[in-house]
């Protein structure tokens, strides 16, 4: 028998401020789209935002059902949205932000497991790291250079 190790390395930025500029943009870019969240069950809302190698910006917030599991988050609205209307195009960044209607969100928020599984399908497709950025509300944001830091065992079509 023997251990395995697995590490995740993260960049953490203080403030919105210290984001490259591009970043700060995708990341304002979820900020706004986050106030579209239909959420008035968890009362959480969540936006992201997409940057593509064409340099097209894709966007999604939460949407939510009375009957819980017909819901799509934030991320995965805007991955697939991007993957249908620029199917060719490579996701180079994501940015998401998250909020709650009760209190202060003031922890990155990273994405669920559903929404990894899906980013890992993308990241996995295209054969190129996938650069995740998430924050709360306010505070400090996260940055993932890859998703393979946030879901180290990725489950991908060579498994099948």
């Amino acid at each position: 028998m023997k251990d395995i190790v697995i590490t995740s390395q993260l960049t953490v930025f203080e403030t919105i401020q210290e984001l490259p500029e591009d970043v700060q943009n995708l990341m304002e870019k979820a900020i706004e789209v986050r106030k579209s969240a239909y959420a008035p069950y968890s009362k959480f809302r969540v936006g992201a935002a997409i940057l593509l190698d064409n340099g097209e910006v894709v966007l999604g917030s939460n949407q939510e059902n009375a009957a819980y599991p017909s819901g799509l988050c934030a991320e995965r609205v805007a991955i697939f949205q991007a993957g249908a209307i620029y199917p060719e195009a490579k996701i180079l960044k994501i940015a998401i932000t998250a909020a709650s209607d009760n209190s202060c969100t003031d922890t990155p928020v990273p994405p669920c497991g559903s929404c990894r599984q899906s980013i890992a399908e993308y990241e996995t497709r295209q054969e190129t790291p996938i650069e995740i950025y998430f924050m709360g509300e306010i505070g400090a944001i996260h940055k993932s250079a890859s998703l393979r830091n946030l879901l180290p065992f990725i489950f991908e079509k060579k498994l099948l």
